[in-house]
């Protein structure tokens, strides 16, 4: 009988629902083989065990054509029906599931529609424009293919904070189910939320690494090797990001977690502060110096106790003023994802979204919210199917009878308006009016000198009706630098006209970026935190947003969105 661990039986599992959905196979065969492949790799027992002791049907979620493909491989070492599946898929087309985004169903869709079988034909149908207009798809999914695409190659040095947290997360989702492992947590840039990210580091606390590094090499993301030894390891992925593996015992994990997370600057600090009173610090713990006991350490908050500080949040290790605030206690309650009550820049399909609102207010319910606002394209921007004045007018009723609907969740009428070349906005101010919230935004004329772009920019803050202004800088995380908008200037108007800001979560922008937020907090505007979403599957982005605001020092009370729906409408009128 071959020795299989559970986790590659979940993973071939799960690769046979992808390559059934491809095929277009019932949904509920589909779901019995996800079903399947998450139940495995939760078992706390071996399935040769299992096998051998015929109980695989006893396992809920295991019926009996799925547990006779599970003996064929353990008893064999390959399920004839999973080699049959792959030869039955266009070639190319599995690889098409390794760009972020795109899962069974989309490439599907693509292959149906478009006839794309391979990564370079999508890149051509992406650039082409070619699947804005097909059900589910727009051009947000366009250029993030595109971007992904351009990762898969190689073609970048670093990633962005939600391709890297997702890949981190399909790591440690599996490693936490090995034998063995007690604790495991993704470290480095990617804990502390950084906008961008050289390389994942994976910190594991377990009794037998040699097994947890030959699973972790053996993991699907996996492409290539770079090293491995008895306790470490390096890989790339198939996004070409490096990830890096750390195995610790049990008990030095926490020190372990601590020193990965970073940042050096930080951890020079904290070196020499341990310097200062007799201890020492690195890895594996915290020690005396004098004998080199081992202190006790059973989290992260010990090891700032130890050296008589209170325990400052990874988002602000980064030798900005926090060691001087913990030394004196007066690290700030930053803001949580908790504490978000809504978002108020979301788009629909009535103008360039993929949902409906309907299916956006189901979304808010799922996450909690109070309320949401829909904030859909205004009418200059053709390429985004800007709403005309008629059309906005019928969706602000659209919305008014959906709310007499509701009783668990306030959906705000609003309108993201765009800031014209000529400083005006789209809509007159009696259409403006109207509206619930306004955001105003630049979409065009990025290569305006810096003295025009800012002028917009204020011009749109001097205007009573507007709110917020949205993703402020203009910038896409390595894909695009900032306007030359001069920051200060809007500072003090949004100070001046009492207009939020915005920290837009999408990961590709993150803007305002975290030293701006900082800044900004510190002058008293207030920031509100949204997600852009142009598809509900990003709404869950917003803890990227939370994540920046974190490394800006941001409170709950600094934030708009944090704010209840009575005190959020009496905020908006004010």
């Amino acid at each position: 009988m071959k020795q299989v661990e559970n986790i590659e039986v979940a993973w071939i599992m799960s690769e046979v629902a992808d390559l059934l959905e491809l095929q277009g196979e019932s949904v509920f065969k589909v779901r019995a083989y996800r079903k399947a492949a998450k139940t495995i790799a939760n078992l706390t027992t071996a399935l040769s065990v299992l096998v051998s002791q015929k109980k695989l049907e006893e396992i809920p979620g295991i019926g009996k054509a799925i547990a006779g493909k599970i003996e064929e491989l353990i008893k064999t070492g390959r399920i004839k029906y999973y080699d049959d599946l792959k030869k039955s898929v266009p070639e190319g087309l599995p690889e098409i599931l390794h760009i972020p985004g795109v899962g069974a169903k989309m490439a599907r869709e693509l292959y149906n529609r478009l006839g794309v079988t391979t990564v370079t034909e999508l890149e051509e149908a992406a650039k082409k424009r070619l699947l804005r207009n097909l059900p589910g798809m727009g051009s947000k999914t366009e250029m993030n293919i595109i971007r992904g695409i351009e990762m898969l190659r190689g073609g970048i040095d670093f990633t962005t904070l939600g391709i890297a947290d997702s890949i981190a997360e399909s790591f440690i989702s599996f490693m936490r189910n090995l034998p063995g492992v007690n604790l495991v947590g993704a470290a480095g840039s990617t804990r502390r939320m950084k906008d961008s990210i050289g390389d994942i580091d994976i910190v594991v606390g377990a009794r037998a690494p040699e097994k947890v590094i030959e699973m972790f090499l053996k993991h699907p993301q996996v492409k290539s090797v770079i090293a491995h030894g008895e306790t470490k390891a390096s890989v790339v992925t198939f996004m070409g990001v490096q990830t890096d593996l750390m195995v610790v015992t049990p008990e030095q994990y926490w020190s372990a977690l601590h020193h990965f997370t970073g940042s050096k600057e930080h951890n020079v600090r904290l070196r020499e502060i341990a310097h200062k009173r007799g201890l020492k610090i690195n890895e594996y713990g915290v020690f005396n110096r004098e004998d080199d006991s081992l202190l006790p350490v059973n989290s992260e908050e010990d090891i700032y106790n130890l050296l008589g500080l209170s325990y400052i949040p990874p988002e602000i290790r980064e030798d900005l003023g926090e060691i001087e605030a913990a030394e004196t206690g007066e690290i700030p309650d930053l803001i949580e994802l908790t504490d978000i009550n809504g978002d108020l820049h979301l788009h629909s399909n009535w103008s360039d979204g993929v949902n409906t609102i309907d299916q956006i207010v189901n979304k808010a319910r799922e996450i909690g919210y109070e309320y949401i606002a829909i904030t859909d394209h205004s009418k200059s921007l053709g390429i985004a199917r800007g709403l005309s004045i008629d059309k906005l007018v019928e969706q602000g009723e659209y919305i008014k009878s959906l709310n007499r609907e509701l009783d668990d969740i306030e959906v705000i009428s609003g309108i993201e308006t765009d800031i014209l070349a000529n400083e005006d906005l789209d809509y007159p101010d009696e259409i403006l009016a109207k509206r619930d919230v306004v955001v105003a935004s630049i979409h065009s004329g990025f290569k305006q000198e810096g003295e025009k772009i800012t002028g917009r920019i204020i011009s749109a803050m001097k205007n009573k009706h507007v709110d917020i202004i949205a993703h402020p800088t203009g910038r896409l995380v390595a894909r695009r630098d900032p306007y030359s908008v001069d920051l200060d200037a809007v500072f003090d108007a949004a100070v001046k006209y009492g207009t939020a800001l915005e920290i837009n979560s999408s990961p590709d922008r993150l803007d305002l970026s975290d030293k701006y937020v900082r800044k900004a907090a510190q002058m008293g505007i207030k920031i509100c935190i949204n997600t852009d979403a142009h598809d509900i599957a990003r709404m869950d982005e917003m803890k990227y947003g939370v994540g920046t605001a974190r490394r800006g020092w941001l409170k709950k009370e600094d934030v708009v969105n944090t704010m209840d729906f009575k005190d959020l409408i009496k905020y908006l009128k004010d």
